[in-house]
């Protein structure tokens, strides 16, 4: 999680300080003919005060003082039952919203399909027309034909079979021939009304494949109406897509809700106090332990105004701890205080309590895991050495 940003740790300042009648320091660097203001003071550390990102009950502080942890290291749990249940019913909900797009997503590919098809009937719809046409017109002429040769038959029948009746009342033809006529017109009768019939149909036909000659016209009406269902859909779909990335956003909150029920350590560092036992209900920024970087310690010490001036940010410093007087650390000045003020009244000599001083920050660049918040030490700030150039 986020670290809260961090303070530095107050302790009390042990200072020493060796004037020179030059007004510059009395001891010696390990350089041979350097000068170096002398500075004596604690080892401090900025300290990152831990806190969760959102409230809850504690279930388990991993770590007491003293502790060594990594970045990433699960530090406290947090109870998260409302949370959990949140995050997974916003998981439902997103696994919902993509059902829909995905049937949204398919709908738009049928009416898709369904318009391309439209498009080649709309194409062969004006050329089937016309064949159903003139396929109409030639069986109707046929009919037609067919009709007057039925017609001109009956008229033949008819009239011989009048002829060959008079001429057998006469005797002049036997009765049976007349009646073979006389049968034959009968037979040109039907034959002329199954004609007509066949007419009347051809006639119907005709006309139906007239009727067809607007199939293209329908069919480019379809494909206008489908064109305004295929934009529809693709709506709905983008409002369906949009649900699916709102639903999402929010699955994501919830799961970085998750992640933070557990506080992490932000960086490399060792536990100086815990301030919170599970069980304990606490709101969001609520610190919970309080860390510090063992890489990023410096000395806190004070410098006589009228040496200030000797003194750069960057500059060289050779500091010694008390356990290992006789090792030295090396270190740089990595902030001089902006404006001065008197000795701090801590300090031993009552009449040095007086004096001006400005405070600096020496960086340790080495002493790693001897170096301890707290601990008394000593420096060389080397006046004429050439400032450090990230010495590790």
């Amino acid at each position: 999680m986020r670290p809260i940003p961090r303070k530095v740790a107050t302790v009390s300042l042990l200072l020493v300080l060796c004037l020179l009648p030059a007004g510059l320091g009395c001891a010696g660097g390990e350089e041979s003919g350097s000068e170096a203001i002398f500075v004596s003071g604690r080892i401090e550390g900025d300290e990152a005060n831990i806190a969760p990102k959102m409230g809850g009950r504690i279930v388990e502080v991993v770590v007491r003082e003293g502790a060594t942890v990594r970045q990433g290291d699960v530090l406290v749990r947090l109870s998260g039952k409302q949370t959990l249940a949140s995050r997974d019913e916003a998981a439902a909900r997103v696994s919902v919203a993509q059902r829909r797009f995905e049937q949204a997503g398919q709908q738009v590919g049928v009416l898709d399909a369904r318009l391309k098809q439209l498009h080649l009937q709309e194409g062969q719809a004006g050329l089937q027309a016309q064949g159903r046409v003139a396929q109409a017109e030639g069986q109707l002429a046929a009919a037609r034909a067919e009709l007057v040769r039925a017609q001109a038959d009956l008229e033949q029948n008819t009239a011989d079979a009048t002829r060959y009746a008079g001429l057998a009342q006469k005797g002049a033809v036997p009765q049976q021939q007349a009646e073979q006529f006389a049968t034959k017109a009968s037979t040109s009768r039907a034959l002329v009304e199954a004609a007509g019939k066949q007419v009347a149909a051809a006639e119907g036909a005709l006309a139906v494949a007239h009727a067809s000659l607007d199939d293209p016209k329908i069919r480019a009406a379809e494909i206008v109406s489908l064109r305004r269902q295929i934009e529809e859909a693709k709506t709905n779909a983008r409002s369906v897509r949009a649900k699916v990335t709102a639903s999402e956003a929010f699955l994501s909150r919830l799961d970085a809700d998750v992640e933070d029920l557990e506080v992490t350590a932000p960086f490399d560092g060792i536990i100086i106090t815990r301030a919170a036992e599970p069980g304990q209900v606490v709101s969001a920024g609520t610190t919970l332990l309080t860390m510090v970087d063992p890489r990023q310690l410096y000395l806190r010490g004070f410098i006589p105004e009228g040496q200030i001036g000797h003194v750069k940010v960057g500059q060289r410093v050779e500091v010694f701890l008390d356990s290992s007087p006789e090792t030295a650390i090396p270190a740089e000045v990595m902030r001089i205080d902006p404006e001065a003020m008197f000795t701090p009244e801590n300090t031993y000599f009552k009449e040095d309590r007086v004096k001006q001083v400005v405070g600096v920050k020496i960086l340790l660049k080495g002493g790693y895991g001897n170096a301890k918040l707290g601990m008394p030490a000593d420096g060389n700030i080397l006046i004429d050495a050439p400032a450090a150039q990230g010495e590790q």
